[in-house]
């Protein structure tokens, strides 16, 4: 998993790859922030530690240790970690 995050940093590591699935573990340090983006795939967000601001389509969520949210695909969506962060993304619909 994740053991330490850089100061001012996002790091990642894919866990698992495969046809039909793709998770992969973010780690944030405090004040860190994905942009606005959107994915072709389903996704789940899971709060492993943490807290998180997470916006999806026109709403915004903060969400915490053990939230989890879905995402359509095409979804427009950002994370901004409010502390360090520890996050699990699973993508839905392979490579």
């Amino acid at each position: 998993m994740i053991e330490s995050i850089p100061p001012e940093s996002i790091v990642s590591r894919t866990i698992h790859k495969d046809e039909q699935l793709r998770a992969v573990v973010f780690g944030f340090d405090a004040g860190q922030e994905l942009s606005e983006h959107t994915s072709k795939y389903a996704a789940i967000i899971q709060i492993i530690s943490g807290e998180a601001d997470v916006s999806a389509g026109d709403a915004q969520h903060s969400l915490q240790a053990g939230a989890w949210l879905y995402m359509t695909p095409q979804l427009k969506h950002s994370v901004r970690a409010k502390t360090p962060l520890v996050m699990l993304l699973t993508m839905f619909g392979g490579e």
